[in-house]
């Protein structure tokens, strides 16, 4: 079997080209690993329960009888603190879950401590 004379060069620059495109696609093209689109998508959906469920911690936490005294404790702490303190008060607990989500019990500490900006 005879092969045209540039074949050679043609196959080498088929695969040249595929592995150019391949470093530029992951590099600055946005291309990701499966791996990697499967981690994305998990840290993802976790921020999203997350932003569901801080609000909720909150409003639980307000809800107690003696609340702005709590709230000012709360606000007197370190702000590493908090997420532990919220954490210990039991706010944090969702119903049907059987352990708190510290990153919840931080954004609800943190949504309590920080006042809310008037709106105009």
């Amino acid at each position: 079997m005879k092969f045209p004379t540039n074949t050679k060069p043609m196959v080498w620059g088929a695969v040249v080209g595929a592995v150019a495109c391949m470093i530029v696609g992951f590099s600055w093209g946005g291309w990701v690993t499966g791996g990697t689109a499967r981690k994305d998508a998990a840290a993802a959906a976790h921020d999203a329960v997350v932003v569901a469920l801080a609000p909720i911690c909150a409003e639980r936490f307000r809800s107690q009888g003696d609340a702005p005294a709590k709230i000012a404790e709360l606000a007197k702490e370190s702000s590493w603190q908090r997420g532990n303190v919220i954490e210990k008060s039991g706010y944090a607990l969702m119903p049907g879950s059987k352990t708190t989500d510290s990153d919840v019990a931080r954004a609800c500490a943190e949504m309590l401590a920080t006042p809310p900006t008037p709106k105009t």
